[in-house]
């Protein structure tokens, strides 16, 4: 069976994972990590893409972006990882591929997702054991969203915004966020969605999407339909 082209629908924020090859590192220092936000940034900017959440761990990426069109992921991707294996291998006297691969992706509902897909992004280096905090990793947006930095790669999204009147409100909603643990459902269901393609969301957001995208948004019920009962003919 032809697998479908990656879902894109206008407006509507994903939830992406670039991994290095065979999860080997593709960060070795804060010099190679500078390198790649700086590059990023640029490409983003350029490609329509507004880039919402991120954090760069060292042996894959995650990001929470809104395309302004179809190209606008795919095109700043593929220009920042033409432009960062060449520097990398150069600087780290190495050859050959550094990603696995195509990226993966998600379409979310940014009113239920967006905001859970953040912190998700930006707690992975606690989950994985580099810092017991996230505001002690530097490369992430977590900082930026807290108001301790000013972060030039990050475009808040209009759900950050809503989060207070002020930027001390928002900063301070946002960290408080920080205090309830994610729903394990919830991520197992982001996780999943993103490995897939499949788009994250309630049922009308879903229909909706669909029709946006003139496909499907979400996999195919297994097995063969069930029968009518013979009572109901």
């Amino acid at each position: 069976m032809a697998r479908l082209p990656r879902l894109f629908i206008p407006r509507q924020p994903q939830h992406v994972i670039l991994r290095g090859n065979n999860r080997q590192p593709i960060f070795v220092d804060d010099e190679d990590r500078r390198v790649f936000h700086d590059r990023l940034r640029d490409a983003a900017r350029a490609n329509g893409l507004a880039i919402h959440a991120w954090c760069m761990m060292p042996n894959h990426l995650h990001l929470v972006a809104t395309p302004a069109d179809e190209r606008s992921l795919p095109t700043t991707l593929q220009a920042v990882g033409r432009y960062y294996v060449l520097y990398f291998n150069r600087r780290h006297q190495r050859t050959g591929t550094l990603w696995e691969g195509r990226y993966r992706a998600t379409v979310i509902e940014a009113e239920h997702y967006l905001l859970l897909a953040s912190r998700y992004v930006e707690l992975n280096p606690v989950r994985a054991g580099l810092v017991d905090a996230p505001g002690n990793y530097l490369w992430s947006s977590y900082n930026h969203h807290v108001g301790l930095t000013v972060d030039s790669l990050v475009t808040d999204h209009a759900l950050y915004w809503e989060l207070g009147n002020t930027p001390f409100e928002r900063q301070r909603a946002y960290a408080e966020g920080f205090s309830i643990p994610l729903p394990a459902h919830e991520v197992d269901a982001l996780r999943t969605a993103t490995q897939k393609g499949w788009l994250l969301g309630g049922p009308e957001y879903q229909a909706r999407m669909s029709l946006a995208a003139n496909r499907r948004v979400s996999p195919l019920t297994r097995g063969r339909p069930r029968k009518p009962a013979a009572n109901a003919l």
